[in-house]
Order: structure tokens, then C-alpha cells, then sequence
């Protein structure tokens, strides 16, 4: 079996459920330790190992943190097959030393490496059913909705991801008529598509 029949294996089998909540943005996210432990059964099935190695790469005046996955066959003659993710370290992490904020960075593109890897999307697109069927019934709740704005981190996704498909934040802020801290969760889904499609 071919590593790229193996990946194919992973991919269909895979199931990393969002088991993670946060309180202060209200909403479910799946963390690279989700993604780790729901694949190592499918690893021994199929047999593969993945690893995945970080470096620090200077990209016009900012450093960020590369960040790749391998899928590495058992077999002689399996073959590899690899995915690259980057992250840059915020300018502005308050209650955090130099350490955490890499570690942070280093989490955020080891995790999209492995997004890119397993093909796991980290969004919903707001017409599907499943955001249909989550959407508030009453006007009220759909105010409130409307009014929601994206977290910080959401922020810095954007900005990080817009960085490495050099996108000018300008232009998207431009284009929605507002600041990236006032955005809605579902123009930052929408946004993020778009960025990762590029």
C-alpha cells in the first residue's frame, strides 16, 4: 500500500470532534491534541507514523514558525508524503512570557499542518445545513447574533494567514467597510475560506 493510500484511509476514517470550549468567545474548537490522539489508532491500522518537526523562518521583517507534518509508511518503499504550516508570534500577548507565546505559535501551525494533512476543515460555511440549523429562531437572538464580534485570536488568523497569502488587511477591511476586531464569526469564517483557497 502506497502512502498516498494510506493518507486516503486516514482521511476518510478520521473522525477529531471539537472537544474543546472557550468560555470567552463561546465557542467549541478542536486543539492539536484532538487531532493527535483520534489519529493514532488509524496510524497503527494502516501503518504509518506521523511526526512533525518546527522551524523558525524569516519572512520579510517578521519570524515565524514553520511548522511540518509527515505521514511516513512502515514499509520499505511506502514512501512520505508532507504538509507545511505557518504561524507567526503575536507583537502583543499580555500575561504571557517569550517561551508561551512561541509555544502558542508553534501549536496554532502544527495544528493547521495537520488541518492540511488530514483534510480537516476548521470552519463552517454559513449556508450549509448544519448553520442553518444552528441559527436563532426569534429576532432577538438574530440581533444579537449579528452584532457578535470575532476574539482576538480570530483576529490574529487573519492577519497571519492574510501575511503568508499576502493579502493586504487594508483591502479586506476595506471591502467589509469595518476594523478586523469588529467582523462577525461568520465573516470570519467567510474570510478564512477565502484565504486558505488562495
Amino acid at each position: 500500500m502506497t502512502i498516498y493510500e494510506k493518507l486516503k484511509i486516514i482521511q476518510t476514517k478520521l473522525k477529531a470532534p471539537k472537544g474543546q470550549y472557550n468560555n470567552f468567545g463561546r465557542y467549541n474548537y478542536r486543539s492539536l491534541e484532538d487531532i493527535t490522539e483520534a489519529v493514532k489508532p488509524l496510524l497503527d491500522e494502516v501503518g504509518a507514523v506521523l511526526t512533525i518537526t518546527d522551524d523558525i523562518v524569516l519572512i520579510g521583517d517578521r519570524f515565524y514558525v514553520k511548522a511540518t507534518a509527515y505521514l511516513v509508511g512502515t514499509q520499505k518503499d511506502d514512501g512520505l508524503v508532507s504538509v507545511v504550516a505557518f504561524a507567526r508570534e503575536s507583537e502583543d500577548k499580555k500575561g504571557m512570557d517569550s517561551s508561551q507565546v512561541t509555544g502558542a505559535a508553534s501549536s496554532y501551525a502544527r495544528k493547521y499542518a495537520l488541518n492540511g494533512l488530514f483534510a480537516i476543515d476548521d470552519t463552517k460555511d454559513t449556508d450549509t445545513e448544519e448553520y442553518q440549523s444552528k441559527e436563532p429562531k426569534d429576532e432577538q437572538k438574530r440581533e444579537k447574533t449579528n452584532s457578535a464580534k470575532i476574539v482576538q485570536t480570530q483576529a490574529d488568523e487573519i492577519r497571519t494567514l492574510a501575511e503568508i497569502k499576502r493579502v493586504r488587511i487594508t483591502d479586506i477591511e476595506n471591502k467589509k467597510g469595518k476594523k478586523l476586531e469588529e467582523f462577525t464569526p461568520a465573516e470570519y469564517a467567510t474570510i478564512m475560506k477565502y484565504l486558505r483557497g488562495l
